[in-house]
């Protein structure tokens, strides 16, 4: 859905805002095609190596220290918070489920308002209301282990108009919101797991744990899914934000 509401075109330029392993950035890529050029950013700098090397094993990739030449895409390690890059350098900013883990969101869309030339898009998606998404219980399982600084916050932007909120205070017009109910799939408590702590917001905090503890943190989170499981497997329900708007 960020896809289509960004309406990509051949030839466009693109900012992939916290990009993670580069999956968003790719599938821009495609479709602003061999005339087009995406740049994926993220504060993590394993995340860029990861994306730049799959956009390398493409054949898609700008290489080290090349500049963001035509039918490619980069990755550089950026604080969405503070990007360094021109003002009006882009054409459409994109930003799939990152502004949650950032300290100030708005501030990140600020960021993207001013990378992007008059008349441009930006398309960002976030998790829905907290009470929709089966595995939000994780944040004080894992709380309640470590001092994680995992922040509670995480979906406020989920919350009714929140979104169309900050679009509106940083200055982008036309602002449209979508919400996307759905159902995460799991086959099995293992897969459920991984989804759960390998990555995202409490992965940190979860790989300090030893083995004992992450056993606890298992046994906790699956209970709080359990009136999701399927047979062997466990289908979570989940909503979405996507808004987008123009500079």
């Amino acid at each position: 859905m960020l896809l289509e509401m960004a309406g990509l075109r051949p030839g466009e330029i693109v900012l992939d805002v916290a990009c993670g392993t580069g999956l968003v950035s790719r599938d821009a890529l495609a479709r602003v095609g061999s005339e087009g050029r995406v740049l994926g950013t993220d504060i993590s700098e394993k995340m860029v190596e990861v994306a730049a090397a799959s956009a390398a094993d493409l054949g898609v990739g700008s290489g080290a220290g090349a500049g963001l030449g035509a039918g490619c895409a980069q990755f550089m390690r950026m604080d969405a918070e503070e990007l360094s890059l021109e003002n009006e350098s882009f054409d459409v900013a994109l930003c799939a489920l990152g502004l949650m883990y950032m300290p100030d969101p708005r501030k990140a869309l600020e960021e993207m308002h001013r990378v992007l030339k008059p008349g441009g898009r930006v398309v960002a998606a976030v998790w829905g209301q907290r009470d929709r998404c089966g595995w939000a219980d994780i944040f004080e399982i894992v709380d309640r282990h470590v001092a994680s600084e995992v922040c509670p916050m995480f979906f406020s932007l989920g919350n009714p108009d929140m979104l169309e909120l900050h679009f509106t205070a940083v200055g982008f017009t036309e602002v449209v919101v979508r919400r996307i109910s759905t159902v995460l799939h799991y086959a099995d408590a293992r897969e459920a797991l991984g989804a759960a702590f390998e990555g995202g917001p409490v992965a940190l905090a979860y790989h300090k744990f030893s083995d004992a503890v992450k056993e606890e943190v298992h046994a906790d989170y699956l209970l709080s899914i359990e009136s999701f499981r399927r047979g062997g497997g466990y289908a979570v329900p989940g909503e979405f934000v996507v808004a987008s708007g123009r500079k």
